[in-house]
């Protein structure tokens, strides 16, 4: 592994890309400590903490919302966009479905509605978000005006939008898919604060033998927080290899050199999970508009994912989503067909509607594992306070682990294979 590294360091091609990358990463961290005018920190953090939907919303957001910060929306807008326009494409609307099968220019085109949908929701967003806010947190802009809140929304949807560009200028010139950078960015620059939280609240005042309960303590909380992380590796790399043979071949392929075909046990990754916390948030933050009444306090319950009620109607909406994106992602009639053009087979099914068949029928069944699994790590942040003592800044996995560990090991990926074509054009210049 760190031969690896020092490897990539010293190819200087690889090495500017690293660097560039931090560069832009430094820019998006100064970005996020830039307050937005007007703004009362100490009366927002006060209404923070007695605001489930702001919580969850601060915890999908990285942290910038904490301080309300120019970049306080993130990318979620353009992933919210792109998810919308993904699923519209899907022989809903006859143009964009002509587009995503049009090749490159097509694409092209789709990712320019993207970000033209992608202003229109920040906007809507970011005026919906100060209007909650505003009704949560007394006195956070000083005069609840109209101007305030599209003064506001504008800033907000400017600094959307430029980390927007600045993701792009990852993904050109940087290392891996700059959104996704940016996203893995705003998480991780939290953890340290999350650990020195923890380590605060297992020690307190504690003194002699209490303190090395504490550490003893923080030492398991760590070995727990590591498991979670091995169990979404294993979720990111697990997948079920279905055998597939030549039509061609004369003789029976030795099992070493066999060809399979790979489906994950979760081809939605974290998708699920955020149309699930959408779905969870959007009530609550219809009910937010309103004072204080028994609606709202009906949403906060249901929804607000403070009682068991509300846990299994998210993990309910988490298993749905994950069978639902699965089936948009991985088509077993097209695989049926490729297979055929191929001229390929899987050993003991017929080519054509017994293998679409088969391979729908082995693609639920490791579905079953991949949505159970991801909505244990999903929900488990939110089910330890609920059940057990632990404070909540003391949860483990969540959406934002799953993102972490999916991003790092995508990158991981890109500049490892970066690393061997440079390696594969030297042999070749040789």
């Amino acid at each position: 592994m760190f031969a690896k590294f020092i490897s990539m360091l010293k190819n200087k091609e690889i090495r500017k890309r690293i660097l560039f990358t931090l560069a832009m990463l430094f820019v998006f961290r100064i970005g996020a400590a830039i307050t937005v005018p007007g703004v009362d920190i100490d009366a927002l953090k006060a209404g923070m903490g007695d605001s489930s939907f702001l919580s969850m919303l601060n915890m999908l957001g990285g942290g910038a919302l904490e301080q309300l910060s120019i970049f306080a929306l993130g990318v979620s807008p353009y992933i919210t966009a792109s998810i919308v326009i993904q699923l519209l494409s899907m022989d809903v609307i006859p143009h964009l479905t002509e587009l995503a099968k049009g090749g490159a220019n097509g694409r092209k085109q789709m990712d320019r509605y993207t970000r033209y949908l992608a202003v229109v929701l920040s906007f809507v967003q970011a005026f919906t978000m100060m209007k909650a806010m505003s009704t949560k947190v007394t006195g956070l802009f000083g005069a609840d005006t109209l101007a305030t809140y599209l003064y506001v929304s504008i800033l907000l949807t400017a600094g959307s939008m430029f980390l927007l560009w600045i993701g792009d200028r990852i993904s050109m010139s940087g290392i891996g898919n700059g959104i996704s950078i940016i996203i893995f960015a705003g998480i991780v620059a939290r953890m340290p604060a999350q650990f020195s939280s923890t380590l605060q609240q297992l020690l307190g005042d504690a003194q002699g033998s209490a303190v090395f309960n504490g550490i003893l303590m923080f030492g398991l909380y760590l070995l727990c927080y590591l498991g979670i992380i091995l169990l979404v590796v294993f979720m990111q790399m697990a997948e079920r290899k279905i055998p597939i043979q030549y039509t061609s071949s004369t003789v029976s392929t030795r099992r070493k050199d066999m060809t399979y075909l790979p489906l994950k046990i979760n081809s939605a990754s974290v998708i699920p999970v955020i149309f699930a916390n959408a779905i969870m948030i959007a009530p609550i933050t219809i009910a937010s508009f309103f004072t204080q009444n028994d609606f709202t306090v009906a949403m906060n319950n249901w929804l607000g994912m403070q009682t068991w009620y509300s846990l299994v109607i998210y993990v309910i909406l988490t298993i749905l989503f994950t069978f639902f994106y699965t089936k948009l992602q991985v088509d077993p009639e097209k695989i049926a067909e490729n297979l055929g053009k191929s001229g390929t087979y899987i050993p003991g099914i017929r080519p054509g509607t017994e293998t679409k068949q088969y391979v729908n029928k082995v693609l639920m069944r490791i579905t079953v594992l991949g949505s159970l699994g991801l909505a244990f790590i999903a929900v488990l942040p939110h089910a330890l306070p609920l059940f057990t003592n632990l404070p909540s800044s003391m949860g483990f996995g969540g959406t934002g682990l799953i993102i972490v560990v999916g991003v790092a090991m995508e990158t991981v990926k890109q500049l490892e294979g970066q690393l061997t074509q440079k390696s594969y054009k030297g042999f070749i210049q040789r």
